[in-house]
């Protein structure tokens, strides 16, 4: 059975409401911020806003169904088994993660359809991460290209983190590159704000409704910065008291929507049409703004090997499969296959970045389809599975509204990027 998504913060149980606020946030917000004023001005201010706050609304709601799912299932394993059958097969009172739901739902299918989403999901973050770090580095210093940035500084070092398999040695710098997010978002803020005080006129020139193909680019990069999706049932697993979590998720929810919103809108008001697809881009070049580009850059590259943790334990379970040639050569053969694996992934993976033309449209990209499908088609196919045959026609609907309006989305974000330019 491949491993879920895990995160080194929320090992243990016992959170209080505060430690679990935290977590989500942190699972959350991730460089997918820094592109949204890029959305606002393909999308315009007010579209924009419309764009961001309905895909809060909608991972939100989306959660929920994920946990209903979970609560039918685990009452029904207690009609059918007892507790303590249960238990024994889902630990502590009956948790389920994201692939155990698509097991349980459609088969052995579902796990692994599930669980290749989840893989394609966190790659895209991943790859985000190299584009985003080889563009920053590459503003700072010229003379190198990203993809240079990205082959010959980062690629030997990513390799080398790949090799540390403890998850608890790698927790304090995914603390590190949320700390220097919330820098650069000052840093971008006090910018902002300076330009819109000489301006004195913030909306002037600015559009509000850039066009309808706008609103679409605006909720795929909305998607991509809501992170985390498949660590919801883990997160609510992990608080010592699993009633307060729904209101502790819609506050974190409202609380990080509010914050993209005023920070889309301030970054595309300052900047206008010349917003850059990485807003960091667009700050004056001083030492001040190289520090805080290197700071966050240096963070990111080493959060890098948490967020390629998770597809590392399930590539791994693959090729160690019981009765398989790797596991029967066993010594160093499966210790060689093992790195081996590895550097083949981090080596794929920046080689991907090098052709990723620009970050704002990758993050669009990624938001629109393998997110979409994870955060809206999935968990509303689920709730239907699950929960459906007793819900009622308005729960049943919205399901199917989620469900359809996920995978038109998800066309439209495919046809987007492989239609003729």
């Amino acid at each position: 059975m491949a491993p879920e998504v895990k995160v080194p913060l929320l090992e243990g149980r016992g959170a209080t409401p505060a430690q679990t606020l935290g977590n989500i946030v942190v699972s959350i917000v991730g460089t997918g911020v820094l592109g949204l004023p890029y959305a606002f001005r393909t999308a315009g201010w007010l579209a924009g806003t419309l764009g961001v706050a309905g895909a809060g609304a909608a991972t939100f709601y989306c959660m929920l169904l994920l946990l209903d799912c979970r609560d039918k299932l685990r009452e029904q394993e207690t009609e059918e088994d007892g507790l303590g059958d249960e238990q024994s097969r889902h630990g502590d009172g009956g948790n389920y993660t994201y692939g155990d739901l698509g097991e349980r739902c459609f088969g052995p299918v579902g796990r692994h359809f599930t669980e290749a989403i989840i893989v394609l999901c966190q790659t895209g973050g991943t790859v985000a991460y190299l584009v985003f770090i080889g563009q920053n580095i590459s503003s700072v210093l010229p003379a190198l290209s990203p993809a240079i940035v990205v082959l010959a500084l980062l690629l030997p070092v990513e390799v080398a983190l790949s090799f540390v398999r403890s998850l608890s040695a790698l927790a304090p710098f995914s603390i590190l590159a949320d700390a220097c997010t919330v820098l650069a978002v000052a840093a971008v803020v006090k910018e902002d704000v300076q330009l819109l005080v000489e301006r004195g006129q913030p909306f002037a020139d600015r559009s509000a409704f850039a066009g309808l193909w706008g609103v679409p680019f605006a909720c795929g990069v909305a998607v991509f910065c809501f992170e985390g999706f498949c660590l919801t049932l883990a997160l609510e697993a992990s608080m010592s008291n699993r009633a307060k979590f729904r209101p502790v998720l819609l506050q974190a929810i409202a609380g990080v929507t509010v914050v993209y919103v005023g920070f889309g809108v301030c970054g595309y008001l300052a900047y206008g049409d010349a917003t850059r697809d990485i807003v960091t881009l667009n700050l004056p070049s001083n030492w001040s703004t190289a520090a805080v580009k290197v700071v966050l850059c240096v963070a990111l590259a080493l959060t890098f090997a948490v967020m390629m943790h998770p597809i590392h334990e399930i590539v791994e379970s693959r090729l160690l499969a019981p009765g398989g040639w790797v596991r029967r050569r066993g010594g160093f053969v499966e210790r060689a296959a093992l790195h081996l694996s590895r550097v083949a992934v981090v080596a794929t993976l920046a080689a991907i970045a090098c052709f990723v033309p620009a970050f704002g449209e990758f993050a669009a990209f990624v938001g629109s389809t393998v997110c979409a499908l994870l955060s809206f088609v999935l968990p509303a196919l689920f709730h239907l599975r699950v929960v459906g045959p007793t819900a009622s026609t308005w729960a049943r609907a919205v399901d199917y509204f989620f469900l359809l309006s996920g995978l038109v989305f998800a066309g439209h974000g495919m046809y987007t990027v492989l239609s003729p330019q």
